[in-house]
C-alpha cells in the first residue's frame, strides 16, 4: 500500500466524501489513489481558487468537510486567496 492510498483511506474515515481537484503532474499518485477510492468523489476544477472556494461552499452548505488536491507552490498560493473569507 502506498502513502497516497493511506491518505485517501484517512480522508474517507474522517468523513470526507468530496475532493475538488486541480492537480498537476507531480500529484499523479494521489490522482490514481483518489480514482481508486470507492467512497471519495473527485471533481476536476479549472483553477485552484475554484477548488478552494467550492470546498468552502460545500462545507458551509452541508456541514461536512471536503478536500482539495492542488498544484504545489503556486497552486496552493492561488487557493490561499480564498482563506480570507
Amino acid at each position: 500500500m502506498r502513502g497516497a492510498d493511506l491518505l485517501m483511506r484517512s480522508l474517507a474515515q474522517s468523513g470526507v466524501e468530496l475532493c475538488l481537484a486541480n492537480p498537476g503532474t507531480s500529484e499523479m499518485h494521489l490522482v490514481k489513489a483518489l480514482d481508486a477510492a470507492p467512497t471519495l468523489r473527485a471533481v476536476l476544477t479549472l483553477h485552484e481558487g475554484v477548488a478552494s472556494g467550492a470546498a468552502d461552499g460545500w462545507g458551509r452548505m452541508t456541514g461536512r468537510p471536503a478536500s482539495t488536491l492542488l498544484h504545489l507552490g503556486p497552486g496552493l498560493a492561488n487557493a490561499l486567496a480564498n482563506l480570507h473569507n
